[in-house]
């Protein structure tokens, strides 16, 4: 059963320690750019699509509008602010006629990772370096100049593994607070008599986010305390080869984190040093119920960012699909 931080569990000493033991750079080459989606081989892909039987197709994206989750308690971000450039009034009112064409037209404004999303690599510094010992001086206000989400415009695809731990606890959501562990991913795949594998895109449920849509109350969500994956999966990611990790959180890591001398100390490892992509906020209710009913919980996986040059994150609309 997850366990609950309440304290202080490690220091920045232990931290640190972790980093150099699972410190992933030159692994791929000086000039890599993608991590471990490495991991995917096109065979794996190919494996991948022969998991689709039934057709059945499972957006894991939360809606971009201004009911997100976004509300003030972290950094900059808000909630997409959609604005109409041209609508049917002014066709309507004849506004347009001189174009000779009448049509709506619209713009959006948001934080890349307001909503359902990726982290680039370039998101997150160990110190003063990132991801492959590129310079954090990198990223500057034109963006990222190494490690840009769009270097995985054509990797966000392969086997996808939901391990659906709050259903596994028999709970509709895990505690904030609720830290996920290795032994708790482990129990959970076998539970639900599924591998985890190289290369594999490795979805976790804590519930909290149908929890919140539920109730029709963020709350916290975004920022706030949350249940997560403790700071010891570090290691088993690392071992286990996958492609990247997913959550239906805010930061994919237990809130409070394990430890006061950092902010997000599982981010520290996973992003620049271990060079792992990362998925936040996705919606996973349906699929979840869908596995849970057919008692298979892997498929095939495709989520690719918007290729938006030198972005540290992107909003994705992924799909899971049966």
């Amino acid at each position: 059963m997850p366990r609950r931080y309440n304290a202080k569990t490690f220091d920045m000493a232990h931290l640190r320690k972790t980093a150099d033991k699972l410190k992933s750079w030159g692994k791929w080459g000086p000039n890599d750019e993608i991590g471990t989606l490495n991991y995917v081989k096109p065979e794996d892909i190919a494996a991948a699509a022969r998991l689709i039987r039934k057709g059945k197709v499972f957006s894991l994206a939360l809606p971009y509008d201004s009911n997100g989750p976004q509300k003030g308690l972290w950094g900059n971000r808000h909630n997409p602010v959609h604005t109409m450039l041209a609508t049917g009034t002014d066709a309507v009112a004849g506004a347009q006629d001189k174009g000779g064409i009448r049509y709506a037209d619209d713009a959006v404004s948001m934080p890349l990772q307001c909503g359902t999303q990726w982290d680039a690599l370039g998101h997150i510094f160990y110190d003063d370096k990132m991801w492959n010992g590129y310079d954090a001086k990198l990223v500057d206000s034109s963006g990222a100049a190494k490690n840009g989400i769009e270097k995985t415009k054509a990797k966000m695809v392969g086997r996808g593994v939901l391990l659906d731990v709050a259903r596994h606890c028999k709970m509709d959501c895990l505690e904030d607070g609720t830290a996920i562990t290795t032994d708790d991913l482990i129990a959970t795949a076998k539970a639900q008599k599924v591998d985890v594998k190289r290369g594999d895109f490795v979805i976790v449920r804590t519930g909290q986010m149908g929890q919140r849509l539920k109730a029709g109350d963020w709350g916290g969500y975004a920022g706030g305390d949350a249940p997560g994956l403790a700071f010891e999966t570090c290691e088993w990611i690392h071992k286990t080869q996958i492609a990247a990790i997913c959550t239906d959180t805010w930061g994919c890591e237990v809130r409070p984190n394990e430890t006061k001398d950092a902010f997000q100390p599982w981010h520290w490892i996973v992003i620049p040093m271990m060079g792992l992509t990362m998925g936040e906020i996705f919606y996973l209710e349906e699929l979840a119920d869908d596995c849970a009913q057919d008692k298979v919980y892997e498929f095939f996986f495709c989520g690719p960012p918007l290729p938006i040059t030198k972005a540290v994150g992107s909003p994705v609309n992924p799909m899971a699909i049966k």
